[in-house]
């Protein structure tokens, strides 16, 4: 029987409500300037700020990015479509836990 070696994980630990810079929250999610512009662009993340030098962006974002930046990967959807997935992977996660309320309560 051959033994699997499991892969090596790192990574960062990181506070949902720490405020990223543009440039830590490129590196954390492993994307470039230009890709968090898109990702801004196409409604993906909302960062706080007016301005990209001054835009600060939620750690929980940070989820939210890496599973576009998944689906673009292992799918090859575009950036529109990673948004659209990820809006409606949120709302039937809220229906799940409201139904979940809703079973706890008969």
């Amino acid at each position: 029987m051959k033994h699997q070696l499991l892969p090596l994980l790192s990574g960062e630990v990181l506070e949902e409500h720490e405020n990223l810079t543009l440039e830590e929250f490129c590196r954390v999610c492993r994307v470039s300037v230009d890709e968090v512009y898109i990702l801004v662009e196409e409604g993906i993340v909302e960062p706080s700020g007016h301005e990209a030098r001054v835009w600060r962006f939620h750690g929980a974002n940070v989820r939210r990015v890496r599973c576009a930046v998944q689906l673009r990967r292992d799918l090859g959807v575009n950036w529109a479509g990673a948004a659209l997935a990820l809006d409606l992977l949120e709302e039937l996660q809220e229906l799940r836990t409201r139904l979940r309320r809703f079973e706890g309560e008969s």
